[in-house]
């Protein structure tokens, strides 16, 4: 399967829709998404083309091919809007034998990890992108902020096809890989 994967939309439906060309570009099967999909958050600023209900709409539309976890800035209010589980603060899914965590990262992160045994872990949270093998062979990958980006960084998110991991600018452009 082909999965792409974001966090940190921060309701802003314009970057949403630009990362939306992309999963039906490249054909992708699932669309991971690590958590604060509606709200923009007290201490960010308002983003251009904030629209709640729009992106409600747009995801709803393909509800059946995401999985989503719980940011900080996601709240049972949005649950009512969205209509697939948002409230869940992490899930796994297994892709050719591979377990891949998904997290928004302000309950588990690098410092705190989940106890179960995982190939990759996923998360968002910081706004700034990594991908890196870790000392037990685990890959992680924060894919960063396609609303918010921060420490320099341009607006990013992931895909992962076949077991090879791309974390990606808002144009597809490949920044770094990794084999999962």
């Amino acid at each position: 399967m082909k999965y792409l994967i974001v966090s940190d939309i921060h309701g802003s439906l314009p970057a949403l829709e630009q990362v939306l060309r992309v999963y039906e570009a490249e054909r992708c099967d699932m669309l991971l998404v690590l958590g604060d999909i509606l709200n923009y958050g007290p201490r960010n600023s308002i983003p251009d083309g904030i629209d709640p209900k729009g992106i409600a709409e747009r995801l709803n539309a393909m509800k059946e091919h995401i999985v989503a976890v719980r940011g900080n800035c996601d709240s049972e209010v949005d649950q009512m809007l969205l209509q697939f589980p948002v409230l869940a603060d992490y899930a796994v899914v297994v892709d050719n034998g591979r377990r891949l965590f998904l997290t928004h990262g302000h309950v588990y992160n690098e410092e705190h990890m989940p106890p179960c045994r995982h190939d990759a872990f996923f998360y968002g949270h910081t706004h700034l992108w990594k991908l890196e093998r870790s000392a037990d062979g685990c890959v992680v990958c924060n894919t960063g902020s396609v609303t918010f980006p921060k420490g320099g960084n341009v607006p990013t998110f992931a895909v992962l096809d076949n077991g090879r991991l791309s974390v990606r600018a808002m144009d597809g452009t490949v920044l770094a890989s990794i084999d999962v």
